[in-house]
């Protein structure tokens, strides 16, 4: 209905219904939208919610009567308020300019304005839009989402403004380029371990700054070796067998020997183990100590194992994406097989 509704009083009932008559929407005479000369009105306004809007007529001195009207609601007439609502005021009534005031905006307040004049005993007016801007806002964004890798997702953010705001989604990684999606819904098939982290959703129209809001997709995965170190350690040094895994959740660490697990606390060796990485910890290495050596990384979703090799100094290892072999040094051992053959020639 408008900003307000007029003043339900006994003693203005006839004045309000005389002034719609008589010269705001007379019977038989039609009405003129924005005569040549006056009275003149403003453009469309356009005021942002919460802010104060300006209505201006301009008119002259043929004027005998003057008016403000919120569609069919009678907002000041000459110096009078027959409008309840303290938001709205008067600015001036002059010879030559009417406006009114309308304060902390919403916008329940949209629409058209009218000036209605009376000069002549003819009735003129003149119409303003009032338009009112609201900034973004994101009222439903989906919450936080942890998924198994390879399955399917959707996450959704919608938001309200006026005018409607656009909605993107963005991936917060250093690899991903621009928007993911221009759109309330973004949909990610197949979804693999680097497309986990934030997704960032930004509603923008102009009126303020963008709003945004992020939600955090975890991608599970199992574990996956991605460094396996043995050493060489001569009897009676420290020595440290390395395991680096990749996993999430992360991946728990075991130890073993000739298929036999190492526990924690044995005499001379200690499990060293952080969320991506397990260190087996030799203090006085000794010849029992050198072989092969199983790391296996587990979690919920799958497991996987390296073989690493602690060796003497006289033994030469090779390390290969998890796996080790130990080959002894055999190079004295030529000579005589070349005097072999010479002799059997």
């Amino acid at each position: 209905m408008g900003v307000c509704g007029y003043l339900f009083l006994p003693w203005k009932c006839l004045v309000v219904v005389s002034l719609r008559l008589l010269f705001l929407v007379p019977t038989g005479v039609p009405v003129r939208s924005g005569d040549a000369t006056f009275p003149k009105a403003m453009d469309n306004v356009t005021v942002r919610q919460g802010e104060s809007a300006t209505l201006r007529c301009t008119i002259d001195n043929r004027v005998t009567r003057v008016a403000w009207l919120n569609r069919s609601t009678i907002l000041y007439a000459g110096n009078d308020k027959w409008c309840l609502d303290p938001r709205v005021v008067l600015l001036s009534n002059t010879q030559t300019q009417y406006s009114i005031e309308i304060q902390n905006v919403d916008v329940y307040d949209e629409g058209p304005y009218t000036c209605s004049v009376q000069t002549d005993n003819h009735p003129k007016t003149s119409r303003v839009h009032l338009i009112v801007q609201v900034s973004p806002k994101i009222v439903e964004i989906s919450s936080d989402i942890s998924i198994n890798e390879g399955n399917n997702i959707s996450l959704t953010c919608i938001a309200t403004g006026r005018p409607e705001p656009t909605v993107t989604w963005r991936h917060i990684s250093p690899k991903a380029v621009g928007f993911v999606s221009e759109d309330e819904y973004l949909e990610i098939q197949g979804i693999t371990r680097e497309q986990s982290g934030d997704y960032e959703c930004s509603a923008s129209n102009d009126v303020a700054a963008p709003v945004v809001r992020r939600v955090k997709v975890t991608v599970n995965y199992p574990p996956y070796i991605s460094e396996a170190k043995g050493t060489g350690v001569p009897v009676g040094q420290k020595g440290t067998l390395q395991c680096e895994a990749s996993a999430v959740p992360s991946a728990e660490f075991q130890w073993y020997k000739d298929d036999k697990r190492l526990i924690e606390g044995k005499k001379g060796v200690k499990v060293e183990n952080r969320p991506f990485l397990s260190k087996l910890i030799f203090f006085n290495v000794s010849e029992h100590d050198y072989g092969n050596y199983t790391c296996v990384a587990s979690n919920k979703l799958g497991h996987t194992n390296a073989s690493i090799t602690l060796f003497g100094p006289g033994a030469v290892s090779e390390v290969n994406n998890g796996t080790s072999s130990q080959r002894a040094g055999c190079i004295w051992l030529l000579p005589l097989l070349v005097l072999h053959l010479l002799l059997k020639f």
